[in-house]
This record gives structure tokens, sequence and C-alpha cells, in this order.
């Protein structure tokens, strides 16, 4: 399953990439008032934009990754709960082989709570409705705790590649 390797890889880095965010707020001194922060009136505030993330992850195995998992439906209180519920869906994740992932081609009918419903295969539905969305709020997190203040800079969002990282020449 290339499509459920590619994407279990990019979850996992993006759950990193929110534990690193929740841990530097959290250790920047950001009080959990934070969580009501928004970037306009119209948007989700910051709590909602992590939980919604979460979402994405737990949404993907239980359309693809063959499990039943509950989403994250109640409100955050904290940076710290924030990290704990990371870590809750990373074990989800774990416990998510990709050899039991539905087949590239398996359909799924994901169905919106505002009426909209879209058919789509398996790697559709994680190439074009899962990722885009995790990637977006991951990236809003990102802009709303660098908003509040908090010192983050690019390689805060991708903390994952320090792995790569060459001593310079």
């Amino acid at each position: 399953m290339p499509y459920a390797c590619f994407a279990r890889i990019t979850f996992e880095n993006l759950l990193e990439t929110l534990d690193h965010l929740v841990g530097k707020a959290v250790d920047g001194g950001l009080p959990d008032d934070v969580l009501d922060a928004k970037l306009t009136e119209d948007m989700f505030p910051l709590e909602l934009q992590f939980r919604v993330a979460l979402n994405q992850v737990l949404l993907a195995l239980n359309q693809v990754g063959e499990k039943v998992v509950p989403l994250e439906e109640v409100a955050y209180r904290s940076l710290a709960e924030i990290r704990q519920r990371i870590a809750a869906v990373r074990s989800h994740l774990e416990a998510a082989a990709p050899t039991e992932w539905a087949d590239a081609d398996s359909r799924v009918d994901l169905k919106l709570p505002n009426g909209v419903r879209f058919l789509m295969s398996s790697e559709e539905d994680i190439r074009d409705w899962i990722m885009p969305n995790l990637y977006f709020h991951v990236t809003m997190v990102y802009a709303l705790l660098r908003n509040a203040g908090l010192a983050i800079g690019k390689m805060d969002f991708m903390p994952h590649m320090a792995q790569h990282k060459v001593a310079a020449e």
C-alpha cells in the first residue's frame, strides 16, 4: 500500500509538528487562554485548529485505515491536554499498520455535516481531502501561535527535518 505508507509517515511528521509547537507554547509560557486566539472573527480558534488537525488523522484511520476510533469532539481546555490528545492520536496511528489499510481504489463515501458528499477512492481521499485539510489546520496552528507572540520559525513547522541535517562544510 504505497499511499498508506506515505500517508502514515506524513501523519507522523505532522503530529510531531503539532507536539513540537504545543511544547514550545508551554515552554514559552503561553497561557491556556491562547486557545481562544483567532486571526479573524470568521475562523476557527486555535483550540479547534488543533482538534480538527488531529481529527484528520483519525478520520483517515476510520475511512481507509480499517479502524474505528472516535473523533475528538470535546473542546480542549489546556495546552497540556492537547499534548495528551496528540499522544493518544499517535497511539492510534501506531496501531494502524499500512498493510491493513483499504486498497487504494476502494471507495470512500465522505458525508460532511453541511450535507456535502464526496465519493472517491481511498487514495484520493487521503491525497485530495485528508492531507490538504491536515496541512491547512497545522499551518493555522503555527500562524496563530506565532501571532500570539511565540518565537517560532520555519524549522519549527518541520522538526522532522532535523534527522536529515548535515554539518556545514
